[in-house]
Order: structure tokens, then sequence, then C-alpha cells
């Protein structure tokens, strides 16, 4: 059964960072961080493989956002830096190709 529990969203100053994390929980394969604005479609953002040794990231995050895992502790990280308005978004971690979500974190940048 895989469990994925987001954290550290919060609210930040344009030009800000905020790192999210992400406890996994049964499972070490490539995941992902996806977003959603309001009124928006759902946007991916970033996927790292199982090992963590591949990285890819949407263009519009490129240079700022970094995606990471520590496969010891579980967790996938998405340091965010240089944030923007256009970042803000409820935050989801997921799994499996989609298949495993988690319950998301909220960014909000003014």
């Amino acid at each position: 059964h895989v469990q994925l529990v987001e954290s550290g969203g919060g609210s930040v100053q344009a030009g800000g960072s905020l790192r999210l994390s992400c406890a996994a929980s049964g499972y070490t394969d490539c995941m992902a961080w996806f977003r959603q604005a309001p009124g928006k479609e759902l946007e991916w953002v970033s996927s790292i493989s199982g090992d963590g040794s591949n990285t890819v990231y949407t263009d519009s995050v490129k240079g700022r956002f970094t995606i990471s895992r520590d496969n010891a502790k579980n967790t996938v990280s998405l340091q965010m830096t240089s944030l923007k308005s256009e970042d803000a978004a409820l935050y989801y971690c997921t799994a499996g190709g989609g298949n495993h979500w988690g319950q998301g974190t909220q960014v909000t940048v003014s």
C-alpha cells in the first residue's frame, strides 16, 4: 500500500523560497510533483527516477526548482526558489505513474 503525505507548503513573497516534502511509504520508483492553480488544469512540474539520477522539469520552473529524493528516509523533496505569483497552486506528490496521489500542500505567493 503506497501512502504519500506532502508537507512544507505555505505563504511566501514573490522571490522567496519554499521546500516541499513528500513522505512516501512503500514506494521507491519514479515519483513526480504536479500542481493545480484555481481555475486551471492540473500541471506536471517535475519527475525523479527511482535512484534519483534522472530529473526532469517543466520549462517554467527550470533553474528555479530542484527535485530530489532520499530513499533511506523515503522522502521526495521539491526545493522552490525565486517563486513567482504563477507558482501559487496546490502541489501534489505522485507515484506509480499517477496511480498514487498525496492530499496536496498549498503554496501561496504574494
